[in-house]
């Protein structure tokens, strides 16, 4: 692999898969409190959120990379540096099962399923339905992704609170996950 020039020596860079949930409109707080800590950022949307879920254009302008979705062509250069880390937020039913499954039939979930054999650390914040989440397939599938030391964030479903209001997406919580896998790793596998 050829050295990268247009980078900052020693910057981390950070894959931020983006899912079709509505909250993913909200991502830039989540690339905004990544570069805050010193990440470089590239997204790489399901095929479905890059269908409106969010500002793709403000996000290119952000993170000074184009938002990805499909493979590139032989002979086209990597538009992204290899991982230092991912983050899947939000991350919705069927790219967990998918994901666990071994599915890589989109690039988010074929970047999603080479991530194990890289040894990068992922952390996701889902975002799935209460009945969704009872799901015996969903159940499963977040364990077998735990075993592969995968870290998880709170569940989240969107839904209403008792007031009336709608709690907020816990954007951060992704990177306060990364960070954990300095202070130890999980299962030995993946660390910073």
């Amino acid at each position: 692999m050829s050295e990268r020039t247009d980078e900052p020596a020693g910057k981390r860079f950070l894959y931020v898969v983006v899912c079709a949930a509505g909250i993913a409109a909200g991502v830039s707080e989540l690339i905004a409190a990544a570069q805050e800590r010193d990440w470089e950022v590239g997204v790489i949307a399901t095929p479905v959120a890059l269908g409106g879920f969010f500002d793709t254009a403000a996000v290119e302008t952000q993170t000074n990379h184009p938002v990805r979705s499909a493979w590139r062509a032989p002979g086209d250069p990597r538009p992204f540096p290899p991982p230092d880390a991912v983050v899947v937020a939000p991350a919705t039913f069927n790219t967990v099962n998918k994901w666990a499954a071994g599915a890589a039939d989109t690039l988010a979930l074929a970047t999603l399923c080479e991530t194990y054999g890289m040894g990068v650390p992922v952390a996701v914040l889902p975002c799935v339905s209460a009945t969704l989440a009872a799901h015996p397939a969903y159940q499963e599938s977040l364990a077998r992704l735990r075993g592969m030391g995968v870290r998880f964030g709170e569940p989240f479903s969107g839904e209403p609170r008792e007031d009336g209001g709608r709690p907020g997406f816990g954007w951060e919580r992704a990177l306060d996950l990364l960070d954990a896998f300095r202070e130890q790793p999980a299962a030995g596998r993946n660390s910073l």
